[in-house]
């Protein structure tokens, strides 16, 4: 029978290494949310622009 001792029974557990897919994993989200900031601050610029414009065009009346 084995000697048990402290240090063979509760070994200390380094850092979990990243798997590949959790590399990918990683990466795509990163991805996905550069991509999801830009396409808002683009929507923000156009949505600002149109209501620029809608301001400075008068108003026509409808008959």
């Amino acid at each position: 029978m084995a000697k048990l001792t402290k240090t063979s029974v509760f070994k200390a557990q380094g850092p979990k290494s990243e798997t590949p897919l959790d590399k990918t994993t990683r990466i795509v989200r990163k991805m996905v949310e550069e991509e999801a900031e830009q396409r808002q601050a683009k929507n923000d610029r156009l949505r600002n622009a149109r209501l620029e414009r809608e301001a400075k065009t008068p108003k026509k009346s409808s008959r």
